[in-house]
């Protein structure tokens, strides 16, 4: 079976580590919050929490994540003293015995929502993105003049119109949607008001001008170079994470949007610390990515992954659907990664198992009432490791059957 895995935010998450191992998961993702982006993680931090995971019966499975600084991304004067910082983070992780690393190469913005409460017809809510809502944003909200010819004709214009009936606390409220509720929340940008917010954004945006994809590639081949030896020393598998939503936004950008990219990464450093976190949903949520040949081309090089689904809208608008729905074939991916899995072991790995977590659950029953971080609720995330679990068990029993019966 593939590791089960929770994200924890550590010990301001609502939900504790004794709560989390009462329903079955084996391990737990996580990071030193605390930590300010861009300083080194002590092996003293580290084994605090690492510890404390322990004690309540699991293991620090993956890092998520160990964030690389803007300065990097973009390629700024104190990048190398940054990368310094990050390979003897990586050095301490390695040290305490933690093994697996998921970051992103994002520049800015993590993942992008528009509504945080999206109702669904079951009477639960969900995660959704609004292409409209986010034009709003990006053209009369930040006021990016270039935002105009970045999409569809017909989309501005609706936009256009929508931004007409938006009152004033409908913006703010997008404003903290998209800048601070799912990026601050972790690492990200926190602010008193709306407009000290997007003050705070568009001082990061104007970092990037200048920058496309190819020399944002060429930034992290130079980041990728000067870690995986480090990686390889400590016995570390790194693992990107996809762009979430795969396309580029806000004139940045993103160059982990499908599966060229993806082979892209892999063969600028290619080397076995070098690898994938599989991000199911976050891929999902592009049409012109098909996700069961994604796995099956790079099954090797993933090292962690986020078993999620999204339902695509006509209109380009998407939402977080229930795990075994939506635009996913999840018993297909399934059944890539177990295969994959088997694999490993066979050729004697000991580091053969791939952790698994399910990701952005629907909010649901005893859910509204708690202080859950945006995609992160109990009850609706523990209904969507139920549904994955038996899923993997199912196909599983499936495959041993048919090499009994060989």
């Amino acid at each position: 079976m593939l590791e089960k895995t929770w994200r924890w935010f550590g010990e301001n998450d609502p939900i504790s580590l004794r709560e989390i191992r009462q329903i079955g998961v084996e391990g737990i993702v996580t990071a030193l919050h605390h930590i300010p982006n861009g300083e080194v993680w002590s092996c003293e931090e580290i084994l605090k929490v690492k510890k404390n995971i322990e004690q309540h019966g699991m293991r620090w499975s993956v890092v998520e994540s160990l964030p690389v600084h803007e300065q990097i991304k973009w390629g700024g004067p104190l990048r190398d003293g940054l990368i310094e910082n990050y390979r003897q983070s990586l050095l301490n992780l390695g040290q305490c015995g933690v093994d697996t690393v998921c970051y992103n190469f994002m520049p800015v913005i993590d993942w992008i929502r528009t509504d945080l409460n999206h109702q669904l017809e079951n009477g639960g809510e969900s995660l959704f993105f609004d292409f409209v809502d986010f034009i709003v944003f990006d053209r009369f909200i930040l006021d990016r003049a270039a935002a105009e010819a970045s999409y569809p004709p017909e989309l501005v214009e609706q936009a256009h119109i929508r931004v007409q009936q938006m009152t004033d606390a409908d913006k703010d409220r997008l404003i903290d949607t998209i800048i601070v509720k799912t990026q601050g929340f972790i690492d990200g940008i926190s602010a008193d008001n709306p407009q000290q917010a997007v003050k705070l954004f568009k001082e990061l945006l104007k970092q990037y001008e200048g920058i496309d994809e190819n020399k944002l590639r060429i930034n992290l081949k130079y980041f990728l170079d000067a870690i995986i030896p480090t990686a390889e020393q400590t016995g570390i598998k790194l693992c990107i994470h996809p762009d979430d939503p795969p396309m580029k936004v806000l004139g940045l950008p993103r160059i982990v949007s499908s599966l060229s990219d993806i082979q892209w990464i892999l063969n600028a450093v290619d080397h076995p610390a070098n690898g994938l976190t599989f991000c199911a949903g976050s891929l999902s949520a592009g049409a012109h990515n098909e996700l069961t040949s994604i796995i099956e081309t790079v099954a090797n090089r993933v090292y962690f992954v986020h078993l999620r689904s999204t339902e695509r809208c006509e209109d380009g608008n998407f939402y977080e659907a229930e795990h075994l729905k939506g635009s996913v074939d999840m018993p297909a991916i399934m059944k890539t990664l177990l295969q994959e899995q088997n694999r490993r072991k066979s050729t004697g790995l000991t580091s053969w198992r791939i952790p698994m977590r399910v990701d952005h659950g629907h909010k649901l029953l005893t859910d509204f009432d708690g202080a859950y971080n945006p995609g992160y609720p109990l009850i609706g995330r523990l209904k969507g490791l139920a549904e994955i679990d038996g899923l993997q068990h199912g196909i599983a029993a499936m495959l041993n059957y048919a090499e009994r019966s060989v």
